[in-house]
């Protein structure tokens, strides 16, 4: 694939994902997103291979931009379950 391709993909990828998000309500956002780090896993695995088989520049910044984002997208998810968990604990411990 050339970089145009990859690069629709990304954009394409990116809009998808905002629009699925922005429709979940506020209440079923922290379950659903503790259930989706496995998912999020897979999806940093995949932009490392993505990044490993860039063919120039500018395929490796958006191989970059991808294992960035799908990790900031996995250390949410356990950071918003652990707040979520820490809200089900007593006040005395």
């Amino acid at each position: 694939m050339d970089l145009l391709s990859n690069l629709f993909i990304f954009v394409l990828a990116c809009y998808v994902g905002f629009e699925v998000i922005s429709k979940v309500p506020t209440t079923l956002h922290t379950p659903l997103m503790s259930g989706s780090n496995a998912i999020s896993g897979i999806t940093v695995l995949g932009a490392v291979v993505l990044a490993g088989h860039a063919g120039g520049l500018a395929g490796e910044i958006i191989g970059f931009l991808a294992i960035v984002f799908a990790m900031v997208n996995v250390v949410g998810g356990f950071l918003v379950t652990d707040r979520m968990l820490h809200m089900f604990k007593k006040k005395g411990d």
